[in-house]
Parts: structure tokens; sequence; C-alpha cells
């Protein structure tokens, strides 16, 4: 399902597309414009809508209007990752499912969603747990490297090397369990226990 058909306007989706996937930038009315493609007068349309709804904030300086999404938001992370699942990334794996092989498990760190810097070399970004084609999925974090001129880490394991390290307690696995994730496929609980 695309966010196209949960919210009605084309505008809005583009908007809430571009600050939730970078989600600690600022914009300027006309840099928004450029990077969504749109006419002006609807951009300020939306976003008047998205800052009485509470969504945005906006700010003046000089002679110019920045706008930013608010963290305080209360659907902000649920928002976030409504964006992450039906758009780049986390899009590309959910409608490639089937071409990406037989995947019990494929998830997001927060951390990557939020755009976080890697806390150390060992952060990863993306976990797929299953029988996965490498060359399928290796196109898909390329383009979405591209995409956020940023290098994403991530893991493959197959559902026997999961579960085997999951029961011996490797750090590694237990440090990726750890963290804040969003699930692409798969059910979380069944991933921790």
């Amino acid at each position: 399902m695309l966010l196209e058909e949960l919210i009605i306007s084309r505008v809005r989706v583009k908007i809430l597309t571009l600050f939730l996937t970078n989600p600690s930038n600022i914009y300027h009315v006309r840099d928004i414009v450029r990077k969504v493609g749109e006419e002006i007068n609807a951009v300020r349309r939306e976003l008047s809508h998205l800052e009485k709804a509470g969504m945005l904030s906006k700010e003046q300086r000089a002679n110019r209007l920045f706008y930013a999404f608010r963290k305080e938001y209360a659907l902000y992370f649920e928002l976030m990752e409504l964006i992450t699942k039906t758009t780049g990334l986390g899009w590309d794996i959910v409608k490639n499912k089937t071409k990406l092989g037989k995947i019990k498990f494929a998830m997001m760190s927060g951390r990557y969603m939020r755009g976080l810097p890697h806390r150390d070399g060992n952060d990863v970004d993306l976990l797929i747990v299953g029988s996965v084609v490498l060359a399928e999925l290796g196109q898909l974090v390329k383009s979405e490297e591209v995409k956020r001129e940023r290098e994403l880490n991530y893991t493959v394991m197959t559902e026997e090397e999961f579960t085997f390290r999951k029961r011996r307690r490797d750090p590694f696995v237990l440090d990726i369990l750890r963290g804040s994730r969003l699930m692409l496929i798969g059910d979380e609980e069944e991933l921790v226990s």
C-alpha cells in the first residue's frame, strides 16, 4: 500500500517524505518547492496546513521562512515509520520481497531512519534474515546509498545462523536486537523472542 492511498494530497505526501527522510534538516520554502517538484502555491498551502496541525515549525531568518518537522509532534515516529515503509529502501524491500528470495525478517535500525550517525563501526542499519539473493539486495542498497549520500551497513543471515547466534547470545546479534528498529517484513515479537 502506498502512502498516497492514506493521504489524499500528493503535495503533502511529498513534503512529509522530504522532512521525515531528512529529520534533522530545515528547509526554505523555495528549496522545498525544488525538492518536491510542485508549484509554490500548492507547497505554501500544504506547509500552512502542516503547521496548523502542529507538525511543522517555522522560523523567520532575515527575509526568509524556514520550516522544520517538530519532533515533539505526537505521531512523529509513527509517520516516520510510514514514510520509511512506503518510500526508499524500505518500500523497495517490501515491494521486491519475492525477487529478493525468501525473507523471514527485514528490519531497519531506528538510528538510520532518524539520520543519526553510527555510534561505532558495528552499527547495523539493515538486518535481513532468510535466503536472500545478494545481487538484488546489493542493487537496492547501492541505490539508497546514492540517494542518501550515506553508507548503509547491512547484514544478511540465514534463519539457522540467526537462530543459532541468538541462542548463543552472540553480542553482535544482541546489540542489533537491543536497538530501536522498524520491521519491514516479519513479526517483531518473533524476531526478538
